[in-house]
């Protein structure tokens, strides 16, 4: 047989499967990572603590928290000392990850749905996701990405498609800010990572 001809036979098979995979959009791929990490922990079960090291590092890859952080204080951002802006990211990446550790602490059968219509929201993406519970309605999540250093990392969080989660935050971060300052936002949102720690 000709090696051209051998050649095709071999490599037509896998024709389908290499154009699938260069399909997948990388926006969903970020999302389906977060969503793969939320399984495990869910499955691993144990104690906030060891699921928020096990979630952390996937938070780390899959959201830009800096981002989502100036994106919640708002205006304000640009006034605050750069040693306290490092205090609010910190705060915040610590505050998701336990918020996830404990919203998803057990797994009965729960499984993610990915909607494979990636739509473009300017120079943004947004992936629309359902959590499948077994005997209770689905909750949509959708996620708002954009690219940041070559990779498509999560900007903003819409739970059963209401309003932001960084509109929901930002309102709640201003307060607190004229208020008290950056020390009493940071305290609040550890406050609010420590909440239910068990």
């Amino acid at each position: 047989m000709h090696r051209p001809i051998l050649a095709a036979l071999v490599i037509a098979p896998l024709l389908p499967a290499m154009a699938s995979a260069q399909s997948v959009d990388p926006a969903r791929a970020t999302v389906q990572q977060l969503n793969d990490g939320l399984i495990r922990i869910m499955r691993a079960g144990g104690t906030i603590s060891s699921r928020s090291a096990a979630i952390g590092p996937v938070v780390d890859r899959t959201f830009d928290l800096p981002l989502m952080t100036r994106l919640s204080v708002g205006p304000a951002w640009t006034t605050i000392a750069p040693a306290d802006q490092q205090a609010l990211t910190a705060a915040f990446r610590r505050m998701t990850v336990a918020q996830y550790a404990r919203n998803f602490d057990s797994w009965s059968g729960e499984s993610f749905t990915i909607d494979p219509n990636v739509q473009v929201r300017g120079t943004d993406k947004l992936v629309r996701t359902t959590l499948n519970v077994p005997k209770q309605a689905a909750v949509a999540i959708s996620y708002r990405l954009r690219q940041n250093g070559g990779s498509w990392r999560i900007v903003d969080v819409f739970y059963r498609n209401a309003i932001s989660q960084i509109a929901t935050r930002r309102s709640d971060f201003a307060s607190i800010l004229q208020r008290g300052g950056a020390r009493s936002l940071v305290a609040h949102m550890d406050a609010i990572a420590a909440r239910g720690d068990k």
